[in-house]
């Protein structure tokens, strides 16, 4: 079976690719440049990721609208990146509109022309940002849409194999399927050393933490968000 798996280049992007990987599925995978921040690490990250697990079928995606709708400290230099507030229940200025909803349909649209029957997204419900596009809720209503909006020989479902786990948990399943991690890429501000201080790095770092696992990418500083 043919899965698209739509791959940012990040933590819970990358452990989704290794668990359809070891599903044995047929992967094809798609990376969006939207204007974000780091888009050229995230870029970089992404060809690694295919490199390492042999994906030769690739689709690299401009969806420049997003950035010129901006709305979002990640496409919008004149909106800072927030420090991290893991306690926050509030959607972080990093929130970018209804951004998962264009990625899906984009993956929809060629999982249809390349005969796909799986979407993969690393989407995570507990130990997200709290933005709206990350609950299981969402993608239940959005693969409603699908049947709707394909045709009625198609079979399209979006899988979300990572929705009900904790980021400490992606880190140890990513350990469990060797998982590359020095090839994924979570900071919103930085392409050269991860900040360590923005809201993805201290997630990132605080599963790490509790993995009991040293996260092998490079940081400015790293704080301990145990304490």
């Amino acid at each position: 079976m043919r899965a698209v798996l739509l791959l940012s280049g990040g933590m819970d992007s990358l452990v989704a690719t290794a668990m359809a990987h070891h599903q044995g599925f047929d992967l094809a995978a798609m990376h969006v440049n939207y204007g974000q921040r780091t888009w050229q690490k995230e870029l970089e990250c992404f060809r690694l990721i295919c490199d390492h697990y042999g994906i030769d079928r690739r689709l690299e995606v401009d969806a420049g609208f997003l950035g010129a709708i901006g709305g979002s400290s990640l496409t919008d230099e004149a909106i800072p990146v927030g420090p991290a507030d893991l306690g926050g229940t509030t959607i972080p200025t990093s929130y970018v509109p209804f951004r998962n909803a264009c990625f899906l349909s984009m993956a929809v649209s060629w999982s249809e022309v390349i005969g796909a029957e799986r979407i993969f997204i690393g989407a995570v419900e507990e130990d997200s940002s709290g933005y709206p596009d990350c609950r299981k809720v969402f993608y239940d209503a959005f693969n409603q849409v699908i049947d709707l909006g394909t045709k009625p020989e198609t079979g399209i479902e979006i899988l979300t194999p990572l929705i009900a786990m904790s980021k400490a948990e992606i880190v140890a399943r990513g350990m469990e399927l060797d998982a590359p991690f020095n090839y994924s890429w979570s900071c919103y501000k930085s392409e050269g050393r991860a900040c360590g201080v923005c809201d993805s790095c201290a997630r990132r770092l605080r599963a790490f933490e509790i993995a009991g696992i040293p996260d092998p990418v490079d940081y400015e500083i790293r704080p301990n968000y145990l304490q």
